[in-house]
Parts: C-alpha cells; sequence; structure tokens
C-alpha cells in the first residue's frame, strides 16, 4: 500500500507538471508572434533548467521508490520474525509459569533458611556452654573413675587374699585327708610284706615234698593275688576320696550359689537393706564395665591420619627392622591378608617350633598398624568358656571377668553405645593354644564369630542374637543378662607349639583359620634392634573396612575358580573334602590379598591357601596306602598350575620325611 501510494502521489505530481507545461507552451505559443529570438531563447534555457531539474527530481523519486521496495522486504521479514516470536513467547508461557513457581519457592526457602539460621546461631551458643560443662563434668568423671579404679584394685587384692587363704585352708584339708590315706596303704603294704615273707618262709619248709611244694606255692600266689586285689581296691578308694572330694566341692560350690541366689530373692522382695535394682547390677557388673590395661594404654595413643593400605604395610615391615626381627615379606603379606578376612574366616593360628617368632610377629603387626594388642596366655586346666570369659562369684555377688571380656565389652558398640573406644580396632592372641583342648574353652567363642551376620547387617538385633555372648550373671527378676557382641573390630590370632605336651587342632578349627606353619630357620640370624621405634598411632576402624573387599571381585575369574575346583578334586583323593564355606574363605583371601610389588598375580594367594588351608588337613595320612597319586598330582598342580616351586619341594621333603619315619604325613612348613 505504501509503495502503491507513492507510486499514485508521483504519478500525480508528474500529471501536474505535464498540465503546467502544456498551458504554459499554449501561453508561450499564443505570444510567439510578439516575442523576440531573444526571450524565445531564454525561456527555452529555462525550459530545459526546469526539465533537468524535473529529470534530476524524477531519478530522486526512483531511488525513493527503490529504497521502499528493500524497507517492504525488511518490513515482511520482521513481521515473519515478530509472528515466529509470538508463536515462541506463546509456548513458554508454561516455563515462565515455573519459573515463576520456582522463584517464589526459592524465596520461601530463603526465608526460612534465615530464620534457620538465626535458631542456629542461639544453639550453638547454647551448645558451647553445654560442651564447657560437659569438660567440667569429664573431668570429675575422670577423677571419680580414677579413684573407683584404685578402690577396685584394692578389693581385688583383698578378694585375691581371701581366696588365697580359702584355698590355702582347702589344701590343708586335702593333705590331711591323704596322709590319713597314706598311713591306711603303709599298713596294708605292711600286711602284704608279712604275708610274703609267710609265703617264702612256707615255700622253704615244703621244699623237700614237690607236692607240698606246689601247694604251698599256690597257696602263697593266691595270697599274693589277694594282697594285689586289697593294694588296687586301697587305690580305688583313694581315687574315690579324691572325686568325693571334687563332688562335695563342686556341692558346695553349687550350694553357695544356691544361698547366694535365694538372698538375693529375699533381699528383692523388698527388704529394707535390700539395694536398688540398678545399685545390685552395677555392684554385679562393676568389673566387667571397668576399661582393662590394654585400652587403657591405647587412650594415649594418637589418631592416625588417613592413609593408603600400602603405606600401612610398609610401617609394619619397617617396625619388624628396626626391632631386629626378620621375616619374609610374603609371610607378613600372608598374615595382613588372614587378617582382613575376619568376616569369612574367624582366626589366624601360627604354628611351629618354639622360638621361631610366632608371638612376635602378630604383637609387632598391631603396633605397626596401630591396632591394640592383648595376649592371652592359655593354661593346660583349660577346659570351659568361663576360663575365657569369667565367672560370677555368688559368694562376693560380683562377675569376676577376664581382661578379653572387658576388652570385648569395652569395644561391643552395639550393646555398649557409650563407649569410648567406637572406632578402634584390637588383636587378640590366644598364646599357646593348643596347651590345653581348644573344643573345651574356644569351641563355643568360635561358633559365636561364626554366626556374625554381615558387616551391614550388624544393627539388626534380631540377626546377630545367635552371634552375641550372654554372660552368666544372675540378674533381678524382670531383667535379662548382659550380652556381648564380637563385632568386626576384634581380630582374632594364635599361636601353636608342637610338641609332645601340647594338642593337635581339631577340623573344627582347621576349617575356621588360616594356619601358618613356622619351618625352622636355615641360619641362625641375632641381629639388635636398629633405631628407636616409634609409639604407636590409632588406626581407625572405618579405615581398615575400606581396606576390604567383597568375594564377588574374584568370584567370575577362570584361574581363581579353575583352581579352587581342583582343590576340591585333590582333597576327595585324599579323603579330607571339604565344603562351601572353606571355598567361599579361600575365594575371600584370594580377593583380599594386596600386591604391593611388581604385577597382581592370583597364583600366589592360591598357593598359600594351599599351604595354610590343606596341608594342615593331611596330617596323620600315610603316604603311601595308596596315595602316592594324590600327593603327585598335588605337587604338580602347585608346581606346575602355581609356579610355586618352593612350597612344591616343602612337600616333598614332608613326603620324605614321613617315608623315613611313621610313614604318615605331617606338614613340616616351607622355608622361603
Amino acid at each position: 500500500m505504501i509503495l502503491l501510494f507513492a507510486a499514485l502521489a508521483v504519478l500525480s505530481l508528474i500529471a501536474v507538471q505535464t498540465g503546467f507545461a502544456i498551458l504554459h507552451d499554449r501561453a508561450v505559443t499564443a505570444a510567439g508572434p510578439m516575442r523576440s529570438l531573444e526571450s524565445l531563447q531564454t525561456a527555452l534555457d529555462d525550459k530545459r533548467m526546469a526539465l533537468s531539474d524535473i529529470d534530476n527530481e524524477l531519478g530522486e523519486r526512483r531511488k525513493a521508490l527503490a529504497n521502499i521496495a528493500d524497507v517492504q522486504a525488511d518490513y515482511d521479514a520482521t513481521k515473519r520474525q515478530l509472528d515466529e516470536l509470538n508463536a515462541e513467547w506463546l509456548q513458554k508461557d508454561e516455563r515462565r509459569n515455573e519459573i515463576r513457581a520456582l522463584r517464589e519457592e526459592i524465596e520461601a526457602e530463603i526465608i526460612h533458611k534465615q530464620a534457620i539460621d538465626a535458631e542456629l546461631a542461639s544453639a550453638r551458643a547454647d551448645l558451647d556452654a553445654v560442651h564447657d560443662r560437659l569438660a567440667a563434668a569429664e573431668r570429675l568423671f575422670a577423677l571419680n573413675d580414677e579413684m573407683k579404679r584404685e578402690q577396685a584394685a584394692l578389693e581385688a587384692k583383698i578378694a585375691e587374699m581371701r581366696s588365697e587363704a580359702t584355698e590355702l585352708s582347702e589344701a590343708q584339708e586335702r593333705v590331711q585327708r591323704l596322709e590319713a590315706l597314706s598311713h591306711e596303704l603303709g599298713r596294708d603294704i605292711a600286711r602284704t610284706e608279712g604275708l610274703q615273707q609267710a609265703a617264702s618262709a612256707e615255700l622253704a619248709q615244703v621244699r623237700e615234698n614237690l607236692t607240698a611244694e606246689r601247694q604251698a606255692t599256690a597257696t602263697a600266689h593266691s595270697d599274693f593275688t589277694q594282697t594285689a586285689a586289697r593294694i588296687a581296691a586301697a587305690e580305688e578308694r583313694s581315687r574315690s576320696v579324691e572325686s568325693a572330694i571334687t563332688t562335695l566341692e563342686d556341692r558346695r560350690s553349687s550350694l553357695m550359689a544356691q544361698l547366694a541366689r535365694m538372698e538375693d530373692t529375699v533381699a528383692e522382695e523388698g527388704g529394707k537393706d535390700a539395694p536398688s535394682r540398678e545399685e545390685a547390677v552395677a555392684e554385679r557388673l562393676k568389673e566387667l564395665t571397668s576399661v582393662p590395661p590394654v585400652l587403657v594404654h591405647m587412650r594415649g595413643w594418637t589418631h592416625r591420619a588417613a592413609e593408603n593400605e600400602g603405606d600401612a604395610i610398609k610401617r609394619v615391615l619397617q617396625r619388624l627392622d628396626q626391632s631386629g626381627l626378620h621375616y619374609d615379606r610374603r609371610i607378613v603379606y600372608a598374615f595382613h591378608t588372614a587378617m582382613k578376612t575376619n568376616d569369612t574366616t574367624q582366626m589366624a593360628v601360627l604354628a611351629g617350633i618354639s622360638g621361631t617368632g610366632k608371638s612376635q610377629l602378630p604383637r609387632q603387626y598391631a603396633a605397626g598398624m596401630g591396632i591394640g594388642f592383648l595376649q592371652v596366655p592359655v593354661q593346660p586346666r583349660w577346659d570351659s568358656p568361663q576360663d575365657l570369659m569369667g565367672f560370677y562369684n555368688y559368694i562376693e555377688k560380683r562377675y569376676r571377668p577376664t581382661d578379653m571380656a572387658r576388652a570385648l565389652y569395652n569395644l561391643d558398640v552395639l550393646n555398649n553405645p557409650k563407649t569410648e573406644f567406637a572406632d578402634q580396632m584390637l588383636m587378640i592372641l590366644l598364646d599357646e593354644m593348643n596347651l590345653a583342648r581348644v573344643e573345651y574353652y574356644f569351641s563355643d567363642f568360635l561358633s559365636r564369630l561364626e554366626s556374625r551376620p554381615p558387616f551391614n547387617n550388624v544393627s539388626d538385633k534380631s540377626l546377630r542374637k545367635d552371634a552375641e555372648i550372654e554372660l552368666e550373671i544372675p540378674m533381678p527378676r524382670g531383667m535379662d543378662a548382659p550380652r556381648i557382641f564380637p563385632g568386626y573390630n576384634l581380630l582374632f590370632a594364635g599361636t601353636m607349639n608342637e610338641d609332645e605336651s601340647t594338642q593337635s587342632l581339631s577340623d573344627k578349627v582347621v576349617d575356621r583359620a588360616n594356619v601358618l606353619r613356622f619351618s625352622a630357620p636355615k641360619t641362625i640370624r641375632t641381629t639388635p634392634q636398629n633405631g628407636n621405634i616409634a609409639e604407636p598411632e590409632s588406626l581407625s576402624a572405618d579405615r581398615w573396612r575400606s581396606w576390604v573387599r567383597p568375594v564377588s571381585t574374584v568370584e567370575n575369574d577362570r584361574l581363581v575358580t579353575d583352581s579352587v575346583d581342583r582343590m576340591v578334586g585333590l582333597m576327595k583323593g585324599f579323603k579330607r573334602p571339604f565344603g562351601h564355606r572353606l571355598g567361599r574363605a579361600m575365594k575371600a583371601y584370594v580377593a583380599n590379598y594386596s600386591w604391593f610389588e611388581g604385577a597382581q598375580d592370583f597364583r600366589v594367594p592360591l598357593a598359600d591357601q594351599v599351604e595354610m588351608r590343606l596341608l594342615p588337613k593331611l596330617r596323620g595320612i600315610e603316604v603311601e596306602d595308596g596315595n602316592d597319586h594324590a600327593f603327585s598330582e598335588l605337587m604338580s598342580f602347585v608346581g606346575e598350575k602355581l609356579q610355586d616351586d618352593h612350597l612344591a619341594k616343602a612337600i616333598e621333603d614332608s613326603i620324605r620325611s614321613a617315608k623315613e619315619g611313621s610313614g604318615q604325613f605331617v606338614w613340616n612348613g616351607v622355608a622361603r
């Protein structure tokens, strides 16, 4: 329309100018005869100038028309963009509404955050005040605990003296009874000697008559038999008396326990002088809740900064070197891996002759790692779990725990949430564990360790109840006895001397332990301590757990699965099969083996498992009773498949020693 109007305007202007020109021409034509040539020329020049101006104006008009076309094109493009923007603007209405709502929510949250910040500032001020009061209370509690420990030490000394006095009086009574029995036996022996002399005299008198001599001999033999029977009867009476004494002592302890329980019942039912339930329970658990020396010592340790597993092992090796102890690095790596797999393998056993460093390796490893260390010397008389955990004294009405029981209670985060050792670890070493029958005192505890739920499920009380140890402590009516959960912050190891005074381990213990056999050293080393040994720094239990890898990391590895299947077949050939539990434990060992030097090679931990799991189970097998092929297969598997020539040679040496000796296989270990 603009172009049309412009064109019409230009045409109108041209028409007007043309009309004026025609009128002017007519006027000039009419006045022509009266004008002179000069005026005509002048008029002509003017016309020409006017025509030139008109041409110039017409050019400008044409340029204006061209510019109007460009403007129209720009206008059309701009209009199209405007339409597109309007369409896009309509499509984004919902998005704008969402953004507007989100802005409103953000503004509301900012207002809420400002209110919370104000409350938090007030709460922090209150918290600082509470911290100050707690610090003062902790100082008072520490002083109170110190006074309680001193009182407990004095009471313990008094109780020990009373116990020793009681034992001495009982021992004196037993000595008197035994002396009486000894006199009676002496009289029996004197009578026997008299009868023997009479028989000798009778034999001397009847030597001349053979028949009489035989009769006298028969009589003497009959008298001797009767005398021997009387002596045997006397010995049997002596044993019966000792058994009766033991039975009476047990009966006396049982009666004292019943009396103590009756007194507790009477006191509980409303006696005026009866202590409250809380006081009674606190008194019974007084010694159990006290901190043992090993944990008191750990209080002074500083917490180590986060570090990787390789640096921790390097520090252990450095500590062993500074202590003048020499272990092959493969032994140190094997012991470290055995400790990491306490989820599937409950303990590590270090076996061998005395003086090979079985006790020092766990001790120095724990110190280098920053783990507490408790050594429990096993006694030959141990025959029940009470020797390991302690017992309840019904006379004193107090539980008498061992240091191990006190340590387990203070490290039990689940049943003792107020403990100050929640993020620390402890290694317990059963020293010379086979001096007594392990099944008698440790079997129940080992079953508890095996029954522990996975680490991620320990907070479920129903899952961990079978693993908890219920202490045999009489409690007031309606209250349950204390329970202790041996968690994964506990590591268990044991040493075992192999001589005529010790017991061999049962299959139950061997199946649940990695057995490291220390062979006799090839050369004797006397390296002294090298440098100052640093004080241990506490290792975080969470940091330790971060080093543990699941079995699933190697379950799909062909070498591992084929090797474990091969081991299953080998043990079936020896008629010593093993089940899924041991197979899973072996895979867990391989998964957690760490290579701190060189490339990863699964054959190394697989060979370790042959040494620590399979060879101890072959003890007592006849090497020549149809087992030659099985032993050959075992050596071939170790030497060719796992490429451990040292272990294959050690197996061959143990077979040769068995053939030269009793004929029964005994694993003598490998020297690396």
